[in-house]
C-alpha cells in the first residue's frame, strides 16, 4: 500500500463525505486500509504479480484504491482475462478463499497460499511456498527504492498510478534491458542513479 499525499482524513468523517474546517490538503480519492505489515493506511493499493524463478522480476501490475481488497481485485481480473496466467500462483492469505482456488484451476492454475498449506507436517508445498516468502518482499522494496518511491507524491487515483505503475514499468525496462546485455539482474537502481548523472535536470 502507498500512503496518500496530505492530511490525514478520518474514517467517520469520510463515510459521511465531510472535511472538518480545519483539516486542509486532503486527498479526497484515497481511503483507509490495514495489513499486517503495515497497519491501517490511508491511500491505495498496487499489487504485483512476479515472476520467482530464475530470478524476481514484475509480471504484471494492477493500481487500484484501498476500498477494494486483492482478493476482489484478483477476482475481477481472472474473470476478465487480464491476469497473466502461470502453471503455479503462490499468493498470500487473502488469495486462500476456496472459490478463488477453483476459479484459477478452472482458468489453468494451481493457486497455493497459507490456507492451503498442512497445518501438522511440513510438506514440498512448505517449501514451495517459502520461495514466495523470499521473493516478494525484497522485490517490491527493490522497486520502491529504484524510483525512491515510498509514498503518494501527488493526490489522485489517476495521477499517482501514474507514477507508480510507471516505476514498475521502468524496473522492467532495465531488468530486461540487463538479461540482454549479461549484467546483474537486480541491478536496477544503480542504473536509474547512473542516469540521473547524465541527463541534465
Amino acid at each position: 500500500m502507498y500512503e496518500a499525499a496530505g492530511a490525514l482524513w478520518h474514517q467517520k468523517h469520510r463515510r459521511e463525505n465531510f472535511i472538518p474546517p480545519h483539516l486542509r490538503n486532503v486527498d479526497t480519492d484515497s481511503y483507509w486500509s490495514k495489513s499486517n505489515y503495515r497497519g491501517w493506511v490511508q491511500g491505495y493499493r498496487l499489487i504485483v504479480q512476479t515472476l520467482v524463478f530464475p530470478a524476481p522480476v514484475p509480471l504484471s501490475a494492477r493500481w487500484t484504491g484501498n476500498e477494494v481488497g486483492e482478493s476482489t481485485t484478483f477476482k475481477q481480473m481472472l474473470a476478465r482475462d487480464e491476469l497473466l496466467m502461470t502453471d503455479t500462483l503462490l499468493g498470500d492469505e487473502t488469495f486462500g478463499a476456496a472459490d478463488l482456488v477453483v476459479r484459477y484451476q478452472k482458468a489453468g492454475g494451481w493457486l497455493l497460499t497459507p490456507k492451503q498449506l498442512p497445518k501438522t507436517n511440513r510438506t514440498w508445498k512448505h517449501d514451495l511456498f517459502s520461495f514466495r516468502r523470499e521473493t516478494i518482499e525484497l522485490l517490491f522494496q527493490r522497486i520502491i527504492q529504484a524510483c525512491d518511491l515510498k509514498q503518494c507524491q501527488v493526490k489522485g487515483n489517476g495521477r499517482n498510478g501514474a507514477f507508480v505503475l510507471a516505476s514498475v514499468w521502468l524496473y522492467q525496462i532495465i531488468f530486461l534491458t540487463n538479461h540482454r546485455a549479461q549484467k546483474p539482474l537486480a541491478n536496477v537502481k544503480e542504473q536509474v542513479d547512473y542516469a540521473r548523472w547524465r541527463v541534465p535536470v
